[in-house]
């Protein structure tokens, strides 16, 4: 029995396959990757540009807190400019993560990033309605709406990041290495 589950370790990926959310297959755990189509020097530039779209959200709901908790104007003024960078950084981000999306075709073809756009997607929408409903009074539109849509951005962020793990870790896109962008 143990010559069995020995042979089943060594003959596929160390990761179950759990689909549709989480996808694994041999061929691309032992393939070198697929690199990025926007990359410096080799260097991926999605994961770097959606640092600071992720931290500034991030402290946005921080500082939807910190309003909520103190009513004090400097975390309402905080938060609109926070949720403003987030935006203008996530479309960048976007941008280049759809090129990757549309020009290799490992990433369509694996629900992991499927849900990465989608999610992306949704939380885009959502910041810029965050954004334009704070726009002009941000103050008054912090508590209920503009506290509860940072927090749904705060978790869509988190789900988006999960995802995009997977198709960097699981699934080696945006690495560098060799591999067919059709598929391995």
């Amino acid at each position: 029995m143990e010559t069995t589950e020995t042979t089943q370790q060594t003959t596929s990926t160390p990761y179950p396959n759990i689909p549709p959310i989480i996808e694994s297959d041999d061929k691309e755990y032992r393939d070198s990757g697929v690199p990025s189509t926007v990359a410096i020097a080799g260097h991926p530039l999605h994961p770097l540009s959606v640092i600071f779209p992720i931290a500034f959200l991030a402290a946005a709901l921080g500082s939807d807190f910190g309003y909520w908790l103190t009513r004090d104007p400097f975390w309402a003024r905080a938060s609109l400019w926070l949720i403003g960078l987030g935006l203008g950084g996530g479309l960048l981000a976007a941008a280049i993560g759809l090129s990757d999306f549309l020009k290799i075709e490992r990433v369509r073809k694996r629900s992991a990033g499927w849900a990465h756009l989608i999610l992306n997607v949704s939380l885009l929408v959502l910041t810029l309605v965050n954004f334009l409903l704070r726009l002009g009074d941000a103050e008054a539109r912090i508590l209920p709406w503009g506290l509860l849509l940072s927090l749904i951005v705060g978790t869509l962020t988190s789900a988006s990041g999960w995802f995009g793990a997977e198709l960097s870790y699981r699934h080696k896109i945006g690495v560098v290495g060799a591999g067919s962008r059709r598929y391995p």
